[in-house]
């Protein structure tokens, strides 16, 4: 009679007791179906799944596991698997798999059970639980950027992807943590490009305030910006307006405005570790070329495409050269870039705050709304507003002890 028996441990971590216990089994000839390990502040948490036909062998087995693990200092207890048991697990293999990460400056036991609520109401099961972020220091340095990030994976059929949606934004808003959900497969670990809108993602302002600033046309030019952000008005038309008012500015104020630009916190992290992890990036951006390029060379940006502001002797005209790089421009760019690479859209990644924005963010594998206005993060793909734009770092996957070596 074939026997199956989960074998699980707990105890120290020590050199040697993974290679001893299997050893055992190996004797034996005990097969193994499954194995998972997991090691938290040096405590082992162990579980194996073997099978045999040979009763005797199988005891013979135990025996010996019993008399290693009390050499060794670990607990161990033994459970019985049924064949039904045993297939209905082989069975769920084949379900979809999601991943569930948190982040937030700091993650309560709080932040976790609201977390993990909005998982148990939508019927999913959680397979495992991991933490992306650094171990964290009991005294944090001052000015240190705070952010932490636990990662669960979950197996099962998500009961209603909207409901879950709505849920994860509520709890953002009455907790001031982000929420991502995302199907686990084999898009999610490969993606190769990653597209970014400038103004008030790469960099904290929107060049075209501080342009009009110099010009002295603020409070009109910002008054249109915030309505067009908003998706009150047309990009197009509200673009060529803010465009107008700056007739006659003095182009020597240009590179002026550029060393004044303030990078988003995180950028500069994110940047150059997609960089050395081999990613693509771009800018894909509503406002103009000129500063774009001098934030590619500052971040070591792949490529930008942006509005060339039209300048005359010196002088803005108050016009932009060519077409415009509007919500449908930036998909259609982010489409073109990824036929080039030879990758789908599904290894493509996006992120941006504002409704031109919201076109790219919904054909991209990965759609990110970061620090956005209530329309955008209703309709994008995930939302991070909690923590710097690094945390898209964490929605790869990424784990902060990996960034030394990257």
């Amino acid at each position: 009679m074939r026997e199956i028996i989960l074998i699980s441990f707990l105890g120290p971590d020590q050199p040697n007791q993974f290679t001893r216990l299997m050893q055992v089994l190996s004797v034996h000839s005990l097969q193994i179906l499954d194995v998972g390990q997991a090691v938290i502040h040096n405590q082992l948490t162990l579980g194996i799944v073997v099978a045999s036909d040979d009763e005797t062998a199988t005891a013979l087995a135990m025996k010996e596991i019993l008399i290693l693990a009390h050499d060794i200092g670990l607990t161990v207890r033994f459970k019985p698997i049924s064949s039904a048991e045993y297939d209905q697990w082989v069975s769920e293999g084949g379900r979809t798999r999601y991943i569930v990460t948190a982040l937030a400056p700091e993650l309560t036991a709080s932040h976790l059970q609201a977390v993990t609520k909005i998982v148990s109401n939508q019927g999913f099961n959680i397979e495992t639980v991991t933490r992306l972020s650094g171990r964290p220091a009991l005294e944090l340095e001052q000015d240190a950027p705070q952010r932490a990030c636990v990662q669960f994976g979950l197996s099962g059929q998500m009961l209603d992807a909207q409901a879950m949606r709505a849920a994860c934004l509520s709890l953002s808003g009455e907790l001031n943590i982000d929420v991502a959900v995302q199907e686990d497969n084999a898009y999610r670990r490969n993606r190769r490009l990653v597209c970014f809108d400038m103004d008030s993602t790469l960099i904290e302002q929107e060049v075209i305030d501080e342009l009009a600033l110099e010009a002295g046309v603020g409070e009109q030019v910002a008054e249109i910006t915030e309505r067009a952000m908003q998706g009150e008005l047309d990009f197009q038309q509200s673009f060529r307006a803010r465009v107008a008012l700056l007739k006659g500015l003095d182009a020597a104020v240009l590179p002026k405005i550029a060393e004044r630009l303030t990078v988003t916190e995180g950028a500069e992290r994110l940047i150059s570790t997609l960089k050395a992890l081999g990613y693509r990036t771009a800018i894909l951006s509503g406002g103009f070329q000129y500063f774009a390029e001098y934030l590619q060379g500052k971040l070591g940006i792949d490529e930008v495409h942006a509005n060339i502001l039209d300048v005359e002797n010196g002088f803005v005209t108050g016009e932009v050269k060519g077409a415009i790089v509007d919500g449908a421009r930036k998909a259609e760019l982010l489409r073109d870039l990824a036929q080039c690479m030879g990758i789908s859209l599904e290894q493509t990644i996006a992120v941006g705050d504002g409704a031109n924005d919201l076109p790219m963010l919904s054909i991209a594998g990965l759609g990110v709304a970061f620090r956005a206005k209530p329309l955008v993060r209703q309709n994008a793909n995930q939302a991070i507003s909690s923590v710097g734009l690094d945390g898209v770092l964490y929605l790869l996957g990424v784990h902060d002890k990996d960034l030394s070596r990257a």
